[in-house]
């Protein structure tokens, strides 16, 4: 049983998007969140496959009913914060506040305990570690907040591939997305723009390889815009922003339903804090 996890967020609130599009923009952009999660609901009753859903604050506080569509589909309520900001942009008063603040929210709206917390941009690394200290502070139980791999904009390339705890086992709970490990490096094997930029084989493999060499439960992600290849094209950003957040989105879905087919998923908290 593999953690089938979507990162709730529209296609205008990516970081990489940040410089083109300021927060105060936000409410004046073209919404397209509540078609694609419509269509992620659907696709997941209809393989009858529940999954998790790290859903920001300031989508919640707009589309109130989504959050309750998560809740009755039988998903999890987690929480990617309220605005989107890198964790590692933000000192610790900001960041507490930021994650208490989208808890109580998703948490009043959705009737349900929020227990996980995903950090936009997987932001938290070695240098604010103390963020995990603020999670569980805030009454969080685990992060999916730390990727063990070298990138461009985040990564922690040493850190365990699979759970642990790293203020010790009285602390926070982290479950990275997952990696395969070859060559002598942690390459991406959870979702994201590798999904859509490679050939759906190598993902199927990668994960088979977490499930039957590793012996362990793979944590995979997406967000809604990768199923939306209507969305508006900004104007003015770079190629290779482009390029990763563009290509393939017209792929996407066909391969999710794939996904779906080939492999057994939960949600992130009964796999791996066994409240089924």
């Amino acid at each position: 049983m593999n953690a089938l996890s979507i990162d709730v967020e529209d296609y205008f609130q990516v970081s990489a998007f940040a410089r083109h599009i300021s927060r105060a923009d936000w409410p004046r952009m073209p919404c397209r969140v509540e078609r694609n999660l419509d269509l992620i609901l659907r696709m997941l009753a209809d393989h009858q496959v529940h999954a998790t859903f790290f859903t920001l604050g300031w989508i919640a506080e707009r589309y109130p009913a989504l959050v309750r569509g998560i809740v009755a589909g039988g998903h999890e309520l987690a929480s990617h914060g309220y605005l989107h900001q890198r964790a590692s942009e933000q000192t610790p008063a900001d960041f507490y506040h930021d994650v208490t603040l989208s808890k109580n929210l998703l948490e009043q709206l959705g009737g349900q305990a929020v227990l996980g917390y995903r950090a936009p941009s997987f932001s938290i690394g070695a240098a604010n570690l103390w963020a995990l200290d603020s999670l569980q502070q805030a009454g969080y139980r685990y992060s999916s907040s730390i990727y063990p791999i070298r990138h461009d904009h985040y990564g922690m390339p040493h850190a365990p591939r699979f759970a642990w705890r790293p203020a010790g086992p009285a602390g926070l709970l982290e479950l990275p997305v997952s990696t395969v490990r070859l060559l002598g490096r942690n390459l991406p094997a959870g979702g994201g723009g590798y999904f859509r930029l490679l050939p759906y084989a190598v993902s199927r493999w990668a994960l088979r390889r977490v499930n039957s060499r590793d012996g362990q439960a793979g944590i995979f992600y997406f967000h809604p815009w990768e199923l939306d290849p209507d969305q508006p094209v900004l104007a003015g950003i770079g190629l290779k922003t482009r390029l990763r957040h563009y290509l393939n989105l017209r792929r996407t879905e066909a391969r999710i339903h794939r996904l779906l087919g080939d492999f057994r998923w939960g949600r992130i908290d009964h796999i791996f804090l066994g409240r089924a």
